[in-house]
C-alpha cells in the first residue's frame, strides 16, 4: 500500500490526465481542416474523425505495457542489487505490495516453504484466492470487453463533436445507472431503495445537462438591457431554439453519449466477472485491452473505408481512414493533440488504478465525478461555452446522485438505509444521552 503522502498526488494527476484527455479531444475536434479561408462558418470543415480517436485510445491503453516492463525491469535487475546493499537505508531492498490477486503471497509461500507447498494447496493455474489465472487462450476474454469499449468511445467521440467539453462529460454520468442496471441482472448484485433513488437523480441531471444545451445553444445575439427585455428573450430563444440545427445537433450528440454509456456499463460489468473468476494484474488487464481494441478497430476502420470511405457518399466522412490519417500527418496542432490523447489517457487508467489501489474504487467513482467539474471550468475560461444555471443544476444533480449511490453521503430518510446500517447509525448516538 502506498503512503498516504503520495495519495494527494495520485489524486491531483488523475484529475489533471482526466480533465486534459476531454479537454484535448474537444480541442482536436474544433481544428479546421478544408476550406479554412472561407468567410462563411459554415463552409469550414473541422476535423471529424471518431474512429481514429478511438484507436488513439487504444494506443494509450496500450502504454500500460510501458509500465509492467519497467516493473519487471526494475524487480529483475535493480531490486537485488538494492537488497544485496550493506547500507541500512537500502537494507531489505524492494519489497511488492500485496494485492488482492494474491500473487506475492503465492511468492513468498514459495520462497519460504518450497514449490510443494504450491502443489499441495492449489492447483497449478490457480492462486491460493481460488481463481483462475488468466493467461493462454483465456486471455482472449477480455476481447468482449475490449469491443464493448470501441462501441462505446466511438459513439462518444461522435457525440463530442456535436455538444461542449462539459455536456459531454456530465451526460457521462448516465453511466452509473446502466452499471447499477446491469450488476443487479448479470452479476445479482443487491441494490436498496437510496440506490434506484439515487440513480433516478443521476437521470434527472443528465436529462437537466441536455435540456440547457438544447435550449440555450451558443452564438445568439447580446443579452436585453432591461428586466423585461430580458423576459421577452428568454420566451423567444425557448420557442425558437429548439427549431435550430444547433439544438437538434446538441440533442443528437447528448442522445449518442448517453447510448454509448449501455456498452461502457456493459464493459465494466464484463470486466468485473473476468476479474471475479480469473487473476491478473490490472495494468496486464488495461494493456492487453489495448491490444484487442487497437486490432479490432483498425481491422474495422479498414473494411469501413473499403466498403464506405473511399466512395462519393463516403468521402471526407467518418469512415474515411485515408483523410483522416493525411489530416493528421499535414496539420500540427492535430498531431500535436493526438500524441497529448495518447499520452493523457494512458496516464488517466494509472493513476486511476492507483487510487483504486491506494484508496477505494469509490473514491475513484467519486474523483471522477469531480472531474466534469474542472472540465466545465476550463472551458468556460477557454470561452467555448457560456455559463448556464441550468446546467449547473444538473450538474449538482449529477454529484449528488453519485455520491449518494456511492454511500459517500447517507440519505435524507434513515428508513431507506438496510436494518445493518441504521443499526450502526442510531448505536453511536446513545452515550451522547447520557451526557
Amino acid at each position: 500500500m502506498a503512503s498516504k503522502a503520495t495519495v494527494p498526488f495520485l489524486v491531483t494527476m488523475m484529475l489533471v490526465t482526466g480533465v486534459c484527455n476531454t479537454i484535448l479531444n474537444k480541442y482536436q475536434d474544433m481544428q479546421c481542416v478544408r476550406n479554412c479561408d472561407s468567410p462563411d462558418p459554415k463552409y469550414r470543415h473541422t476535423f471529424e474523425q471518431p474512429v481514429i480517436q478511438t484507436i488513439q485510445m487504444f494506443i494509450g491503453e496500450m502504454g500500460s505495457w510501458l509500465v509492467v516492463l519497467f516493473s519487471y525491469l526494475y524487480q529483475r535487475y535493480i531490486a537485488p542489487r538494492l537488497s544485496s546493499n550493506s547500507s541500512p537505508l537500502l537494507a531489505g531492498g524492494y519489497h511488492p505490495v500485496h494485492n488482492d490477486d494474491g500473487l506475492d503471497e503465492e511468492e513468498e509461500d514459495y520462497t519460504i516453504r518450497g514449490p510443494e507447498y504450491l502443489r499441495d494447496s492449489t492447483k497449478p493455474d490457480e492462486t491460493p484466492d481460488g481463481r483462475i489465472r488468466l493467461q493462454g487462450w483465456r486471455i482472449f476474454l477480455l476481447a468482449a470487453p475490449a469491443c464493448c469499449d470501441i462501441a462505446g468511445t466511438t459513439l462518444m467521440n461522435v457525440g463530442l463533436l456535436f455538444v461542449a467539453a462539459s455536456i459531454y462529460q456530465m451526460t457521462r454520468g448516465a453511466l452509473v445507472l446502466f452499471v447499477g442496471l446491469f450488476s443487479v441482472i448479470f452479476l445479482h448484485r443487491k441494490l436498496h431503495i437510496y440506490h434506484w433513488a439515487a440513480l433516478f437523480v443521476v437521470v434527472l441531471g443528465v436529462a437537466l445537462v441536455g435540456l440547457a444545451g438544447a435550449l440555450f445553444s451558443q452564438g445568439h445575439e447580446s443579452v436585453p438591457e432591461n428586466a423585461a427585455a430580458a423576459i421577452t428573450h428568454a420566451l423567444r430563444e425557448v420557442q425558437t431554439t429548439a427549431r435550430t440545427p444547433e439544438a437538434v445537433q446538441t440533442l443528437i450528440g447528448v442522445l449518442l453519449i448517453a447510448a454509448a454509456q449501455i456498452f461502457t456499463a456493459s464493459q465494466f460489468v464484463l470486466e468485473e466477472w473476468i476479474l471475479e473468476h480469473y487473476a491478473m494484474d490490472p495494468l496486464q488487464v488495461v494493456g492487453w485491452e489495448g491490444i484487442f481494441g487497437f486490432s479490432v478497430t483498425v481491422i474495422g476502420s479498414i473494411i469501413m473505408y473499403l466498403a464506405v470511405g473511399r466512395t462519393e457518399a463516403g468521402r471526407y466522412g467518418y469512415f474515411d481512414a485515408k483523410e483522416g490519417w493525411r489530416q493528421i500527418l499535414h496539420n500540427r496542432p492535430i498531431a500535436i493533440s493526438s500524441f497529448l490523447i495518447m499520452i493523457s489517457i494512458g496516464g488517466f487508467n494509472f493513476f486511476g488504478l492507483s487510487v483504486t489501489h491506494t484508496v477505494s474504487a469509490t473514491s475513484r467513482s467519486t474523483i471522477d465525478t469531480c472531474r466534469t467539474l474542472f472540465i466545465w471550468l476550463v472551458s468556460l475560461a477557454l470561452g467555448w461555452e457560456t455559463f448556464k444555471w441550468l446546467q449547473v443544476a444538473g450538474f449538482a444533480l449529477l454529484v449528488y446522485g453519485t455520491f449518494l449511490f456511492n454511500d459517500i453521503i447517507q440519505p435524507p430518510l434513515k428508513a431507506c438505509l438496510p436494518r445493518d446500517r441504521r443499526e450502526r447509525v442510531i448505536l453511536p448516538e446513545e452515550p451522547i444521552e447520557h451526557i
